[in-house]
């Protein structure tokens, strides 16, 4: 017999209406009192979750600037108590806390006892080691429950994590952590990844020596390193204690507002930011965000059984995303390894037969990678058992309405009856999405349901004016708990200011075009700053994708309009072709003529051009504005870092294009 699998959000609606008396028609109306009623709003999840502290909160919203915004003064919490308060119960009804998978088919779980067992044995070893609360940990590291462990371990001792993934070169890794001043490196020497082995040994003792605030190493060996480097301390011995001193540890209490890790903006120009977040704001809006994306206790009776899988690598925030599962008490999969096999043998089939090997019930992964799954005629039917899904989540990126439509098809051919789409968009910035899911409401292909509870999100004309159904700026108008702390060493809180706050004082401006409709589904149109202006009709870069990429001799594309300081507009479209396809006269007339169906004749590009790649992030965001910069003049260095990319070589390219269009 299946779980009942009632919406999350419908269960706290029931909670409202019986501990609160407060009963909403819509979820319209729910919203709005979310985002009215901030403290009565934030104090419900605080309850209903059954947060706990040792001393009481004074207030909910002690001071709403922003930034500056004071949340939960008085509080004490700690993420590591959210994830194992769910051991004893989750254990006891034979749920696992951690399956893991790679390349090589190592599959892997790690009970709740034993994550347990293992946070208390790390987080001892952190203390041997000389960290203290307060201090950064580094860590780079894979997608494997080590790095988990590493992570609870860390903040159940007040320290302050940052983690980059191995698949970062040293001076990318060197450049966010140098500015954080890390006392202690986590690293593994090797990884497996697109069907070969990786030293990443070299790396490490590069990390060291370009680290001089890191004192000490404590190291993941594995089969993958070309040499054996020194270590202060082997993580096979840093997990194998089993004492009375591990019996009885407890994560420690820790002010609402202390650090809990730091992140890193793209990092496409100047050094990343290094951005600051606090333990209790990253748990309230962890829980708030959880609702919505339908995440239960895999013990409980209404999820029994619930597995849940983001497919992300280290360096992505959804990778926190996939750690706040275990929050949420259900059994977290994850999968170490290229999700298209690797570039001899390209195979997007991978993560599907995961999926249906794993029996996972929620699959989230980037909006990139179901459309590449389209245009690679996965077909899902032929994966495995798949009729466990009840939910697929994507983000990073518009998803189009075909790839959502494709996606529902082929999870139904393969058994999966009721099959809901949680499309989010959010961000780094605040680790948490400002729209979002909702299952009891309509899903329109191609849309996000709703703006999530507690966030004030809004789309602002050119006149700083709220607007409906009109694309627009997105921004938050009123506090959410996860906004930064601050940026680390950011002197009178100048970037993080220039980076929300420059535009509109006070509120915070994402950078992105967002359009809110009558009945509040959201739709995101790319960046506000690489957006394209045709004679005063604004485009997001997207809606140009949605129509090119749709042509199956398209792989790939890329658009800038180069519209600045008043002079005339010239718009190059940049496009990847399948192998053996031209950009010969009736390729382009095929382009023109889909932008000009799709669109209007006002979005036609003034040039095409055929490229063997597009250039993009290490998290796998095209970079239209290093490329908007690059041809407008800027150099190379100035506008892009080639460590945070994902295929550097893909620049030499560009450069003498734009070399040779200023000569022209």
């Amino acid at each position: 017999m299946s779980a009942p699998n009632i919406p999350q959000i419908r269960i706290y609606q029931d909670w409202l209406r019986e501990k609160r008396g407060l009963s909403f028609d819509t979820y319209d109306a729910l919203w709005r009192w979310s985002v009215t009623d901030l403290d009565a709003f934030w104090q419900s999840i605080w309850d209903y979750v059954g947060m706990r502290s040792p001393t009481p909160h004074t207030a909910v919203l002690a001071d709403a600037r922003m930034p500056g915004a004071k949340w939960f003064p008085g509080a004490q919490v700690n993420y590591a108590r959210e994830v194992l308060r769910h051991a004893d119960a989750a254990h006891a009804a034979g749920m696992p806390a951690i399956v893991s998978d790679n390349e090589l088919g190592e599959v892997r779980e790690l009970s709740w006892p034993e994550l347990r067992r293992q946070v208390a044995s790390v987080a001892l070893t952190l203390r041997s080691l000389g960290v203290q609360r307060g201090d950064r940990v580094a860590a780079y590291m894979p997608n494997v429950p080590e790095t988990m462990v590493a992570f609870l371990a860390c903040t159940s001792i007040g320290a302050v994590w940052s983690v980059c993934a191995p698949d970062m070169g040293t001076a990318a890794v060197v450049d966010r952590f140098r500015q954080i001043e890390p006392t202690l490196l986590i690293a593994a020497d090797g990884v497996y990844y697109g069907a070969k082995p990786v030293d990443r040994s070299a790396v490490v003792q590069e990390l060291r020596g370009a680290l001089p605030s890191v004192q000490k190493l404590l190291l993941l060996r594995t089969p993958h390193a070309a040499q054996q480097l020194a270590a202060d301390a082997d993580w096979d011995d840093a997990i194998a204690r089993d004492d009375a001193e591990v019996a009885a540890f407890e994560p420690e209490w820790l002010p609402f507002d202390h650090p809990i890790w730091i992140v890193y903006s793209s990092g496409t120009t100047g050094l990343p930011k290094p951005i600051v977040h606090g333990q209790g704001g990253i748990i309230m809006t962890m829980y708030a965000c959880g609702m919505h994306n339908d995440v239960g206790a895999s013990y409980g009776a209404n999820n029994f059984g619930e597995r849940f899988h983001w497919y992300s690598s280290t360096g992505w925030v959804m990778w926190n995303c996939q750690l706040s599962g275990l929050a949420f008490g259900s059994t977290i999969v994850i999968y170490d390894g290229h999700p298209a096999g690797s570039k001899e043998k390209p195979d997007w089939a991978v993560l599907w037969r995961f999926v249906a090997k794993h029996r996972i019930t929620f699959f989230g992964a980037g909006a990139a990678y179901f459309t590449n799954c389209m245009k690679a005629g996965v077909v899902a039917s032929e994966c495995g058992d798949l009729s466990r899904v009840r939910a697929l989540g994507s983000t990073g990126s518009p998803l189009s309405e075909d790839v959502q439509r494709w996606g529902t098809a082929q999870l139904q051919a393969a058994g999966a009856s009721d099959v809901w789409w949680c499309n989010i968009s959010g961000g780094t910035d605040f680790c948490g999405a400002f729209v979002g899911g909702n299952r009891e409401l309509p899903e329109v292909p191609g849309q996000m349901q709703c703006r999530q509870l507690g966030h004030s999100v809004e789309a602002w004309n050119e006149n700083g004016q709220p607007v409906i159904g009109e694309v627009g700026e997105l921004v938050c108008t009123r506090p959410i708990p996860s906004m930064p702390l601050y940026f680390w060493g950011d002197e009178g809180n100048a970037r993080y200011l220039s980076s929300y706050f420059d535009t509109y004082p006070g509120i915070w401006r994402h950078g992105d075009w967002i359009k809110i409709g009558e009945d509040g589904g959201c739709v995101i149109y790319g960046r506000s700053d690489a957006t394209i202006n045709r004679q005063g009709l604004r485009m997001g870069t997207s809606e140009i994708y949605s129509a090119v990429e749709a042509l199956p001799e398209v792989l790939d594309s890329m658009v800038v309009d180069l519209e600045y300081l008043g002079r005339e507009s010239y718009m190059p479209l940049f496009v990847v072709l399948r192998p053996g396809v031209a950009l010969d006269d009736a390729m382009r007339a095929k382009i023109n003529g889909a932008i000009k169906t799709s669109l209007s004749p006002r979005f036609l590009p003034n040039d095409i051009f055929q490229v063997d790649e597009i250039p993009r992030t290490l998290t796998g965001k095209k970079q239209e504005l290093p490329i908007k910069k690059l041809l407008l003049g800027q150099p190379l260095e100035k506008v892009v870092n080639r460590e945070a990319m994902a295929n550097p070589a893909s620049l030499a390219w560009y450069v003498d294009f734009a070399a040779r269009r200023g000569a022209s």
